[in-house]
């Protein structure tokens, strides 16, 4: 086994009584003639697994209201008897890929810190209260088994919205099935079941007949629930979620919200078991998720949270623009380590048009998703902006960052390290090109042969709350475009300059690189006024 899978104990194996009661210990201690004893990490507990689950779609299924908005989902790509969730609105079969759902419950643990919770996130807790819980997780694996590339990506659903949405599969999707990846959603929290947040859509008011069963005793018991439904993945006892295959590397992702909760998990949990092989923390900001909240006792982190840097597992952080200064994760800009990435990408907002518009539909093989578009629909008909949101490079940077982090457990090779994002001498703004786009980070054809200022922020401060998150697109104007690119031909050869250059820097991966090459070679920039 990989010497990163093992921790150095001491000679005496101690172990709380509530970690007794709730995980399966395979501590494998030495005796006292061993002069370093060595033992493996202790598995997280394996839950009892039920499914497929089938049926749902009774009449009273899929009709929300929104004041005086009444919104059936089965007009937003729902189909009644299926999982729920906001993620691809297509059949997957068309890509050769087989959705199930599968309901986990068991007995999960809260954690307590035994020692000070430190900004450097060298964290260390012990299990706490125990609580019974019923969840569900999503299982997205290729039909022909053969096709596997024998890595699961594990997404923490995230509830910002008061409903289990998987941000990261929605902008990971074509790599992952073009590649061969399994995918598992994890309902890990308390909203996304029982209900709360923006719009409150839980899974129990969604389709009150499938999922009446599941019981959520809150978010203290996340962490735990979020490890025992890997480990039903990765080393399943009874029912197989991935129905026979074999399990070789496990990536976490989890975007906003849950990565507020990622950050805590690796620096707390991720060093007491051993399950993940690596992580993409996508979208943070400031701090991190509490340890335990109420009604068990409060367990907050500090205002400040880095990722430790003892582990040997890979963690890559990707952020927008959006995330540095209006979710302020501008005070944890971590120099890149052994084990550690920062990547900030130019012109991205923390969400936009492609999460939640153009990804649901792109099954990977259209070219015009490349396309730069006005649109102030960041979420039709939940969310309109008064600016056209942003719909920059996001997407295919977030491809690039789990197939790094793949092929970094894989070979060891690491992920390539990344120039920060340009900030005045004070640390407090950004510096911009002389066309508006913003200065350093990772780089794209989105910014480095540009048709709009793509921005992280923008939106009026009085529409903040979910609009300052899209972030805006000013398109240029024809004039603008045609001093820019005189002819295509000068369009062409600054997308394939630029597209070439992302790609030798491991920003942008070679099959997407096509489509962005193909779409400007069938674009209309030729029909602009003087060209």
């Amino acid at each position: 086994m990989n010497q990163s899978k093992f921790v150095y104990l001491s000679r005496k194996c101690v172990v709380t009584l509530a970690s007794l009661s709730v995980l399966s210990l395979l501590w494998a201690c030495s005796d006292t003639s061993n002069t370093s004893p060595v033992a493996q990490k202790p598995q997280a507990a394996n839950p009892t697994v039920e499914g497929p689950i089938t049926g749902g779609g009774a009449a009273d299924c899929c009709i929300v209201n929104f004041g005086p908005l009444s919104v059936d989902l089965r007009t937003q790509g729902y189909v009644p008897g299926t999982p729920f969730y906001a993620g691809v609105s297509f059949d997957e079969a068309e890509v050769g890929y087989r959705e199930t759902e599968y309901f986990i419950s068991g007995t999960a643990m809260s954690y307590m810190a035994t020692d000070a919770l430190r900004s450097d996130g060298q964290w260390s807790v012990a299990g706490a209260d125990a609580a019974d819980y019923v969840s569900r997780i999503v299982v997205l694996r290729p039909m022909d088994d053969a096709a596997f590339n024998g890595t699961v990506v594990v997404e923490w659903f995230n509830v910002s919205g008061g409903v289990d949405a998987a941000p990261d599969l929605t902008q990971m999707h074509t790599e992952l099935m073009r590649e061969g990846y399994a995918w598992v959603g994890v309902s890990a929290q308390s909203a996304g079941i029982e209900g709360g947040g923006a719009f409150d859509l839980p899974l129990k008011l969604i389709d009150a007949q499938r999922y009446a069963r599941l019981n959520h005793p809150g978010d203290s018991f996340s962490y735990d629930i979020f490890s025992q439904a890997a480990q039903a993945v990765r080393n399943p006892l009874g029912m197989d979620p991935l129905d026979g295959l074999s399990v070789e590397r496990m990536i976490a992702v989890g975007q906003s919200q849950s990565a507020f909760r990622l950050v805590s998990y690796v620096n707390a949990v991720h060093p007491t078991i051993d399950l993940f092989d690596g992580f993409v923390i996508h979208a943070r900001g400031r701090g991190s998720s509490a340890l335990s909240q109420l009604p068990q006792p409060e367990v907050a982190t500090p205002d400040t949270v880095f990722i430790r840097e003892d582990l040997a597992e890979p963690v890559l952080v990707l952020q927008s623009e959006t995330d540095l200064f209006i979710l302020g994760s501008v005070t944890e800009r971590q120099p890149d380590s052994q084990y550690i990435r920062l990547w900030e990408v130019a012109g991205a907002a923390h969400s936009d048009v492609y999460t939640t518009v153009k990804g649901p539909i792109d099954k990977g093989d259209d070219p015009t998703v490349a396309d730069v578009v006005s649109n102030s629909d960041a979420r039709p008909p939940f969310i309109s902006c008064p600016l056209p949101v942003n719909d920059g490079p996001a997407h295919w940077v977030s491809k690039a960052a789990v197939a790094a982090v793949d092929k970094w457990i894989r070979s060891g090779e690491a992920a390539a390290s990344a120039p920060l994002l340009a900030l005045n001498s004070q640390g407090t703004a950004f510096l911009y090109d002389s066309l508006g786009n913003v200065r350093g980070g990772v780089r794209t054809p989105y910014v480095d042969a540009p048709v709009a200022v793509l921005s992280g922020d923008g939106q009026p401060p009085a529409n903040a709350a979910f609009c300052g998150l899209f972030g805006t697109t000013e398109l240029f104007d024809d004039v603008l475009l045609a001093s820019l690119y005189p002819d295509k031909q000068a369009y062409i050869d600054a997308i394939d300059k630029a597209t070439d250059e992302s790609v030798a820097a491991g920003f942008l991966l070679p099959k997407d690189a096509q489509l962005i090459k193909a779409r400007a070679r069938t674009s209309d920039i030729a029909e602009l006024p003087g060209t």
